[in-house]
């Protein structure tokens, strides 16, 4: 399985070949019609995957051109009855699995995460499975109702200039105007980033990443914003060719290169601000129901 700084290390470095290469692992140009949505999920369970999975199953469907977002692992392939195709390789996935160490010294108990990995196949891999009821893809969204979904969160949104940003001094987002983007689809991917820097206020999900991060903290943040956006667009079936990432991908390395955490931590801010703005539109609908612990965890 190896080891935990093997783990973390073996992530970072798939994520940075990516970037390096001049793509961002969370950048996709979905299609509306694509079957089962755009979010990672498990074809057994039907659970949505998140943070760092999602990037990393996105990233191995675009490779290796998967039209479904539907995973499963080697027993559930044998278990619904067919199996994983000779021949083809897993892609590795992680959850976080929780232990109670106890401090020789004091006696106290505390929880330590420690990082797990597992693969899973696309059920493009498989055969003579049969499955439940496919996950059904969410309608297309018209850009009308995007709009319509962002003012729900409240979010004071003013248009006018020509530069997209958040500013805590008065809590509000500024937007160029529609005109001034190449697609209403460029205009929605900025708008959901500044509404992921949005949610860092100390009223919503409270993010200060000046002890987690240093000097670096303002890479981190645009980091969060461009996964952020990148999880909301594929939850609203925004497509999302070009978002913010050209412009930071030299401190975006950097930050990568020196913590081969700071990846987990960034996906994980990201999914917790998706999670608050799908939450307060109305959009975060439950799980399904999973039996399995370790499915749990690692979904």
């Amino acid at each position: 399985m190896g080891s935990q700084a093997d783990l973390y290390q073996s992530v970072t470095d798939r994520i940075i070949a990516a970037l390096e290469s001049g793509t961002a692992p969370w950048v996709r140009p979905w299609k509306n019609d694509r079957s089962g949505g755009n979010i990672p999920h498990n074809a057994v369970s039907r659970r949505g995957y998140h943070g760092i999975n999602v990037a990393l199953l996105w990233m191995q469907e675009a490779a290796m051109g998967y039209s479904s977002p539907s995973w499963l692992t080697f027993k559930q392939a044998a278990d619904a009855g067919g199996n994983v195709r000779k021949g083809e390789k897993g892609t590795q996935i992680v959850f976080w699995q929780f232990r109670q160490v106890k401090d020789s010294a004091t006696g106290d108990v505390r929880t330590v995460p420690m990082l797990r990995t597992y693969y899973v196949f696309n059920v493009a891999q498989c055969e003579d499975i049969t499955l439940p009821s496919p996950r059904k893809a969410a309608a297309p969204i018209p850009p009308t109702d995007i709009d319509a979904i962002v003012a729900k969160t409240g979010a004071t949104i003013r248009h006018g200039g020509d530069r997209a940003f958040y500013t805590t001094r008065d809590d509000s987002i500024n937007m160029p105007n529609r005109a001034a983007f190449n697609s209403i689809a460029d205009y929605h991917g900025t708008l959901l980033h500044e509404l992921t820097h949005w949610t860092s206020h100390g009223s919503r999900c409270n993010r200060e990443l000046g002890k987690r991060f240093g000097d670096e903290a303002y890479a981190a943040e645009e980091l969060i914003a461009e996964m952020g956006s990148a999880f909301l667009c594929g939850a609203l079936n925004v497509p999302h060719e070009n978002l913010q990432h050209a412009n930071y991908m030299a401190s975006w390395l950097r930050v990568l290169k020196a913590d081969n955490r700071a990846i987990f931590t960034a996906a994980k801010q990201a999914q917790a601000a998706s999670d608050y703005i799908l939450t307060a539109c109305g959009l975060l609908q439950p799980e399904p129901t999973d039996s399995d612990e370790q499915l749990q965890i690692a979904a």
